[in-house]
């Protein structure tokens, strides 16, 4: 079928979408169905810039469209965060002429891990970053070391792309290996920093150059910190864009030298701002400016959500189901706060895309970190309710409530109930619109 018919289709279809409330994905679909090669017949922009790994594409691609739509910059990008082939397709094609032209200065956008190998062999980004690489949904990914050997089909196709990555992770650092284009970022030792890692394991504690133990100075959180081999050599490289300081309490830090106030204190949190740093840095923007623009940035991708039930505030912190070192980030974001709290926790489903009960990965959360905190109360919810509580059963939660309730219009009764605590929900995009529709959702805030 002509380019030019294909593309009106894509616009068609993706109108109908908006309608009804869908459509990220099937009008892509349908063009890639109808002819295959079109991305690889689109005129693009001169600048653009891919982003992927286990987590923090979404914000990490929004920062950097942010920053750049504030420097009067055109960005295309991705807002829905439908990142594999079909989604990226739909994106480009709404913003192309008939002729495939595609308009705006700059296209920004998330690539599943897995499919950026299937994108890639038609868009030849100019930026490629890499966040991270952490264990997530084993049922559908295995290992971090399988989603390395699959991202390196990816950078091979892209061989005079610039890497951005994570200097910090040892997986993805050896991408740049042999690259003439390759940029680090990554962040200094720092308060909370330590000698060994927050997760129950290491996915990285052999070389992944030799196979021999990996040794650490210092520990951020999971595997990222300051690592060499002794066997070879393989070795943290010096960051060219570093977060010198970070104080969590007062909400403050460095990325080269240039001071940023963060909206919401976490260092997963932290890692995402200072790629976002990097890339939008790299594309031309002055540093002082990127901090600026980045300084109290609030999300609005849903990650942080303001909410009431009754007449309790509540903050939603939107985690990963099937990755532990998302949910022990958000876990520790709230055993940190001074405040008495109560926590709830719902794992009601495993995914939106595939089915299964597999709940091993519970066991993978350091669900410790509560212990000995503010943490007053925590409430197990949802279908998956009392395979949390066995999880708990594992270690001595003294000094704080357990309470477990798999029927979410009653977890939505005792969320009303009066209470002067601080209230904090953790839960996956699977199952955030459960407790939306149980209490009122005010906006996207991080404060």
């Amino acid at each position: 079928m002509m380019k030019a018919i294909v593309i009106l289709l894509c616009k068609l279809l993706s109108f109908v979408g908006r309608i009804i409330g869908k459509g990220t994905s099937l009008p892509g679909a349908v063009a890639l169905k109808l002819r295959p090669k079109i991305l690889s017949e689109l005129a693009l922009p001169p600048l653009v810039i891919a982003v992927t790994g286990s987590n923090g594409k979404t914000s990490t691609v929004e920062m950097i469209a942010s920053v750049l739509e504030g420097q009067g910059k055109r960005v295309l990008w991705n807002k829905e965060g439908s990142n594999q082939i079909e989604g990226v397709t739909t994106l480009l094609l709404n913003r192309a002429s008939l002729s495939g032209t595609v308009s705006g200065d700059v296209v920004v956008f998330e690539s599943d891990e897995r499919y950026a190998r299937h994108t890639f062999r038609y868009i030849k980004p100019t930026h490629f970053a890499v966040t991270n690489l952490y264990r997530d949904q084993l049922t559908r990914n295995v290992h971090p070391f399988r989603i390395y050997s699959i991202l390196q089909d990816a950078v091979d196709l892209i061989p005079d792309a610039m890497l951005i990555l994570n200097g910090d992770d040892p997986i993805i650092r050896r991408f740049g290996e042999g690259r003439e284009s390759v940029v680090y970022f990554g962040m200094s030792e720092n308060s909370a920093s330590a000698d060994h890692t927050d997760a129950v394991y290491n996915d990285c504690f052999y070389c992944p150059v030799c196979g021999k133990p990996l040794e650490y100075k210092f520990f951020h959180f999971a595997h990222l910190g300051d690592y060499s081999c002794p066997a070879c050599g393989y070795a943290r490289p010096t960051p060219a864009y570093a977060v010198d300081s970070m104080d969590l309490s007062d909400r403050k830090i460095a990325v080269n030298g240039h001071p940023i106030h963060l909206a919401f204190a976490s260092k997963y949190n932290v890692y995402n701002l200072c790629a976002a740093f990097a890339v939008c840095s790299i594309g031309g923007i002055a540093p002082e400016t990127v901090a600026a623009s980045l300084s109290d940035f609030i999300m609005k991708n849903g990650r942080v959500v303001r909410f009431t039930a009754g007449e309790n505030q509540g903050l939603l912190i939107t985690s990963k189901h099937e990755n532990s070192t998302s949910y022990n980030q958000s876990l520790e974001y709230v055993a940190s706060q001074p405040d008495p709290s109560r926590l709830v926790i719902i794992v009601d489903a495993i995914s939106r895309k595939y089915y299964t009960s597999e709940t091993s990965w519970l066991w993978d959360i350091s669900f410790e970190v509560l212990r000995n905190t503010s943490v007053k109360q925590v409430l197990l919810c949802g279908k998956y309710a009392y395979d949390l509580a066995v999880r708990f059963e594992a270690f001595d939660w003294d000094g704080f409530e357990v309470i477990v309730e798999p029927d979410l219009d009653r977890m939505g009764e005792i969320l009303r109930t009066p209470d002067e605590r601080a209230l904090y929900a953790v839960t996956c995009f699977s199952d955030k619109d459960k407790l939306y529709s149980r209490v009122s959702v005010q906006s996207p805030t991080a404060k």
